[in-house]
């Protein structure tokens, strides 16, 4: 299993070790307003470690946990997020999806940008996929600029898992001219 780092995050493939810290970042209504709508309970945190262990296991990425961590002393190697490379709505024969929540505690730090910068050179250098979509609730002002920020273009609208949401898509070609007109 894949293990990413950045400059201020590492990314573990969840298990059930980080089963606490998840349990009380999605427990957060703030946090999951444009999830789920309501405060995930610990059962339901469990079972998606189950439900993540498997596709780990069938396709060798899944969700991270966001690992807090500058490499010093004040390395805090708390979770403070959670991080996803996946199919949209689960289906192989969809496009890859990349996602990101974040402990509210941790908003407004840049860390969603971090870590999604990572999952995007990831998805194009380690998966080597063509494409990668976002989606998010149409409200969520936050996670859209986090989406400009990586130079995804809107899609528009769409029906994912029984509800529309704002599509978001970057290209391979398109990322790798970016980063070379740098």
């Amino acid at each position: 299993m894949t293990i990413l780092t950045t400059e201020r995050l590492r990314f573990e493939p969840f298990d059930e070790r980080h089963l606490d810290g998840l349990q009380a970042m999605n427990r957060d209504p703030e946090v999951q307003r444009y999830l789920l709508g309501r405060p995930e309970t610990p059962e339901e945190t469990l079972a998606s470690i189950g439900r993540v262990k498997a596709r780990w296991a069938t396709l060798g990425y899944s969700w991270w946990a966001l690992i807090e961590h500058d490499g010093s002393e004040r390395d805090s190697g708390e979770l403070v997020g959670a991080g996803c490379i996946q199919h949209l709505g689960h289906d192989p024969a969809n496009p890859h999806e990349i996602g990101w929540r974040l402990r509210r505690d941790r908003w407004g730090m840049g860390l969603a940008s971090e870590a999604a910068r990572e999952l995007v050179r990831h998805g194009f250098e380690g998966l080597r996929v063509p494409l990668l979509c976002a989606i998010r609730h149409p409200d969520n002002v936050g996670s859209a600029r986090v989406m400009d920020k990586l130079g995804m273009r809107y899609a528009g609208l769409q029906n994912w898992g029984g509800e529309d949401v704002a599509v978001h898509q970057l290209d391979r070609a398109d990322w790798t001219r970016s980063r070379h007109s740098r």
